[in-house]
């Protein structure tokens, strides 16, 4: 049925359901929902021309490859629809993704050329730090020290906190491993960067962040995406028109997003101290940078 006759019919539905008797001069009879409707507000949300434009005939960043563009419904995840961008990822490829946050350059941890091509695109520095997506606290425990869980010494058992946290809106600054690339944690090869060895940690409280991080072998490597300091693209149509030149292989469109990162919290000192708030509230067991902790 073509888009002209849903519009009649819905406008006929409406006319129809307008002129049907009322209980009193205040209320309706309560009628069944009509099914037509909400499958007509899809079809007019899908029909927006810049995503028409992305879902339809794409963006070449040359002449050989084009910008895959997957629009997904943000409450429903057809995972399917994530397969050919599982797969890219798996292949090498840089795209953007939604968190639970802002939306999010990422790639595979374990490329050496994606990460690389990752920092061109979005243009940072080497010395500019990157963040992991993670699926699980596993993927934590693989690639960093893992969180503090107490001792004989006194030391609090942070873990059982954190994990009320996660999933969540919270950027967790911790020790790397050896597991973790070199790349990842040696930010340039200056003496300044040489003795940097910690990492941000993230597991999403996304859908469809979490179904790609879920079929992947590790996790992803992250940048958020931002067009200068804490001014962030929250509109992937945007970010399309922004980064898809740049040399992007893949933009999933999970909504518009608000404009609120992540509360970052550097682990590595005790008390654990928040140096970005963000969308993540203070815990009890945090202490803010500047702030006296014995307040």
């Amino acid at each position: 049925m073509s888009l002209e006759s849903l519009t009649t019919l819905a406008l006929s539905s409406r006319h129809s359901i307008a002129n049907l008797p009322f209980t009193n001069h205040r209320s309706p009879a309560l009628l069944p929902v009509p099914k037509l409707l909400p499958v007509f507000t899809s079809l007019l949300k899908k029909r927006n021309p810049k995503r028409l434009k992305y879902s339809t005939q794409r963006l070449y960043k040359d002449d050989r490859l084009p910008m895959l563009y997957v629009e997904m419904d943000p409450l429903w995840v057809d995972t399917w629809k994530l397969e050919p961008v599982i797969k890219l990822i798996k292949d090498g490829a840089v795209g953007v993704i939604p968190t639970d946050t802002v939306y999010s350059i990422v790639c595979d941890l374990k490329s050496h050329s994606s990460i690389e091509r990752l920092r061109r695109i979005k243009n940072i520095r080497s010395s500019k730090p990157l963040s992991i997506l993670c699926h699980s606290l596993q993927d934590i425990d693989t690639y960093t020290t893992g969180f503090p869980r107490g001792n004989a010494q006194g030391q609090a058992n942070i873990f059982r906190a954190v994990k009320h946290c996660l999933p969540g809106p919270y950027t967790f600054i911790l020790p790397a491993t050896k597991a973790l690339p070199k790349q990842c944690i040696r930010h340039g090869t200056t003496t300044k960067f040489v003795s940097r060895k910690n990492v941000g940690v993230r597991i999403p409280d996304d859908t469809i962040c979490q179904a790609i991080l879920n079929n992947l072998d590790a996790p992803l490597i992250s940048t958020s995406v931002e067009s200068a300091e804490d001014q962030w693209i929250i509109d992937p149509i945007i970010i399309a028109d922004t980064y898809g030149p740049e040399g992007l292989d893949f933009i999933v469109d999970g909504g518009t997003r608000i404009a609120d990162p992540s509360t970052v919290v550097d682990m590595t000192r005790n008390p654990p101290t928040i140096i970005r708030q963000g969308k993540g509230p203070k815990q009890e067991w945090m202490v803010v940078e500047g702030e006296d902790s014995t307040a």
